[in-house]
């Protein structure tokens, strides 16, 4: 991974730490790829819970709730 992008998911972890908070992404073209910084980083359990990844619109509905005229072209 790029070292920025390591050190920038290492920096959200210990201020989420710092303030007892946790982290849940939801990604679309992203593909999972904000997960996977943030999993690379050491002891990310502690402070990250959760990633959705929704990348057809009928999952956007379906998992996040998200609704139908949002996502109309």
């Amino acid at each position: 991974m790029d070292h920025k992008l390591y050190a920038l998911s290492k920096r959200v972890g210990e201020a989420l730490l710092a303030k007892h908070r946790k982290l849940a992404t939801a990604e679309s073209c992203t593909g999972g790829w904000i997960a996977k910084c943030v999993t690379d980083v050491p002891g990310s359990s502690e402070w990250f819970d959760r990633s959705f990844i929704t990348y057809t619109n009928k999952a956007k509905q379906q998992m996040l709730g998200v609704p139908e005229l949002l996502l109309a072209d």
